[in-house]
């Protein structure tokens, strides 16, 4: 990786590691201990219903940004006026979006009229400016990221807006505000964030919104709509396989949704690794196929999948090993998720040690092909919600999207490896799961001592330390311990 990959890498994982610590804070102590699980349900699933609203109103320009910005790069020409055109056609699939949301309002009423339910339709209307300014956010974090920027929108949703959500909480536990007002002001600041981009961009002299049509001399509008049509399906199929399970648990008790989501988000933390390297990978990937340079392309596809195992698998084990710990910090309806947290954290690893296929197909000439992937899956992930939520409750859902990224994933692994003869997997893959395996039977060796934290803090410094000394000791990655060398002679000046 270049050096930019991975200072961007590094930085983007602090900080999407620091608001992890907080968002656990949040999702495991303060919503589910003052906040009723229906009423964690509505927040998340006014968030959800939010970044679908978001994904179909941009029309797929969130990815034509990365595919086509290489093109129009040129500071001294404003860009030839493309991040206008970034902006310009999601708003007017915004304007779309919104007119439909307000008619089938009879039609959503009816879907959501169950007794665990209704709370959403007292709060319909606010989706509407919370899905405008996310899709804001997604917009500006796509042309930041063409930009190569991608700190300070790592920073915005991943530590800002956790912790001011962990201020809003704490005034709302101390009774100063009701439920409603908490609700308007969590919108609020879930939509703020995308107003901190606008003002990082101007801050970077990059804000050009004034239309300028030099550059669809270098690529036609005519191919990039034909290619943001095919992405914009591709992306409703994604934003389906992530999204419709909450939706549809919702539908049968906003409770319910409370805790599928607390359990969905402790095993967020297994994807902070790939969200923070994909964010940078993804122009980085574009700029490969610009130059048609498949050797880098397979390099950065190895190393990427090795770093995500190494970092996806320890946090995995982890917070298995500690699994009973984690809950026993909620009160004891939350339980009902914890083997949620397995099948999730399954389709998780599944999604990491794929690496970046999916990345390189979306900006590859067959994008086409993503997108047949996406749809079938979007159809099995809608299928297999439908069959197994009634039958399982909340754990059917999550078998679901176990069974959903499973598919989708291998599908694109064999047709990258078919199409490209490339593939992310090395001898060190399956020795990073072997060491894994190993630290997580001696977790299970050592008794529960008796005190939630003390147990906590022990179990997982073992599990850290058999997993860490193997990877050093057998060297599964020399890169990583070439770093950890340059660490320790920085701290000790000891040569290792």
């Amino acid at each position: 990786m270049s050096r930019t990959l991975q200072r961007e890498g590094i930085w983007n994982t602090v900080v999407s590691y620091a608001g992890i610590l907080i968002g656990f804070v949040n999702a495991i102590y303060l919503f589910p201990n003052y906040l009723d699980e229906e009423q964690v349900g509505l927040t998340r699933l006014l968030i959800s219903i939010s970044m679908m609203f978001a994904q179909f109103s941009a029309l797929g320009f969130v990815n034509m940004s990365v595919r086509y910005f290489p093109y129009f790069r040129s500071k001294e020409q404003k860009h030839h006026g493309f991040l206008f055109l970034l902006l310009s056609v999601p708003m007017l699939g915004f304007a779309f979006i919104s007119a439909l949301f307000l008619l089938l309002k009879p039609v959503v009423m009816d879907y959501y009229d169950g007794e665990g339910s209704r709370l959403l339709i007292d709060y319909y209307y606010y989706i509407i400016p919370l899905a405008l300014f996310t899709l804001f956010f997604n917009l500006f974090t796509a042309y930041l990221r063409s930009l190569f920027k991608t700190i300070v929108s790592s920073f915005v949703q991943d530590f800002l807006l956790r912790i001011l959500t962990t201020l809003l909480i704490s005034v709302y536990a101390f009774g100063w505000i009701d439920f409603h007002q908490f609700v308007q002001l969590y919108i609020g600041i879930n939509s703020a964030i995308a107003l901190v981009l606008v003002v990082y961009t101007l801050w970077l002299k990059q804000l050009f919104i004034l239309p300028n049509w030099s550059g669809l001399k270098m690529i036609p509008l005519r191919e990039m709509l034909y290619y943001g049509f095919f992405t914009f399906l591709g992306n409703i199929s994604v934003t389906i396989i992530t999204t419709v399970d909450q939706v549809m648990i919702g539908s049968y008790s906003l409770s319910d949704n409370g805790i599928y989501t607390t359990a969905f988000f402790m095993t967020s933390a297994i994807m902070i690794p790939a969200r923070s390297i994909f964010k940078i990978a993804f122009p980085q990937v574009a700029e490969y196929w610009k130059e048609q340079d498949m050797v880098k392309m397979e390099k950065l596809y190895k190393q990427i999948t090795v770093i995500n195992m190494i970092v996806g698998l320890l946090l995995f084990i982890g917070i298995w090993a500690n699994i009973d710990n984690l809950f026993s910090f909620m009160p004891d309806t939350y339980r009902a998720g914890k083997y949620v947290v397995l099948f999730l954290s399954m389709a998780r690893i599944v999604d990491l040690a794929t690496g970046i296929n999916g990345i390189i197909l979306a900006t590859s000439e067959k994008y086409r092909w993503d997108l047949l992937f996406n749809v079938v899956l979007a159809g099995l992930t809608i299928w297999t919600n439908y069959i197994f939520i009634p039958l399982y409750g909340i754990e059917g859902a999550a078998m679901a999207s176990m069974i959903s990224y499973v598919v989708i994933n291998l599908a694109r692994l064999f047709f990258v490896q078919w199409v490209y003869k490339i593939q992310p997997f090395a001898l060190s893959s399956v020795t990073i799961t072997v060491i894994a395996g190993v630290a997580l039977g001696a977790s299970y060796l050592l008794p529960y001592l008796g005190n939630v934290f003390l147990d906590l803090l022990v179990r997982s410094a073992i599990i850290t330390a058999i997993y860490g000394g193997l990877m050093i000791s057998l060297n599964v990655y020399p890169e990583m311990n070439d770093w950890l060398k340059k660490i320790v002679y920085s701290v000790t000046g000891w040569k290792l």
